[in-house]
């Protein structure tokens, strides 16, 4: 599989590109755990079914010390026991701030309200930020058919 257009090579898309990794910096500068973030990309990205962003942060995650298991939870995080109550938090905004469409209310309060008892107002926005930007990411991947399946840990970093 060969992707529909080189992101990089096309002039529109290689300047959106370069702002949106710009855009990415203050979250992972952030004091939001590093694990939350890849928990969330993760999460996100099977939602969205970007097989490019699953590839590349289930690899990230996992050189970073994440386990094989809770990777492997990720989908099922709600049956799983692996998983924090914070993370939990995050993983439920993920949900609903990615399925905006499902819901006429977008982001639940149960959901805001236990996003806000496990995280400070640095670490919600970062979340937000986060949520936003790789959902960009996916929509890019899935619209360009990125392929899967080459990254390397640590590549685009």
């Amino acid at each position: 599989m060969e992707a529909r257009l080189n992101m990089f090579e096309n002039e529109i898309t290689g300047k959106f590109v370069k702002r949106l990794i710009a855009a990415s910096r203050p979250v992972e500068e952030s004091s939001l755990p590093k694990a939350t973030q890849e928990l969330v990309k993760i999460r996100a990205s099977q939602i969205n079914g970007c097989g490019m962003c699953l590839d590349m942060h289930t690899k990230d995650a996992a050189a970073a010390g994440e386990t094989a298991v809770r990777l492997a939870m990720v989908a099922a995080w709600r049956e799983a026991v692996v998983f924090t109550e914070a993370e939990r938090a995050a993983l439920a905004l993920t949900e609903e701030g990615t399925r905006l469409a499902d819901a006429h209310e977008g982001v639940g309060d149960e959901t805001w309200a236990a996003v806000r008892k496990h995280y400070d107002d640095e670490q919600i926005g970062a979340l937000i930020a986060l949520i936003a930007t790789i959902n960009a990411w996916n929509r890019l991947n899935v619209i360009v058919r990125n392929p899967a399946g080459e990254y390397q840990p640590g590549m685009f970093g």
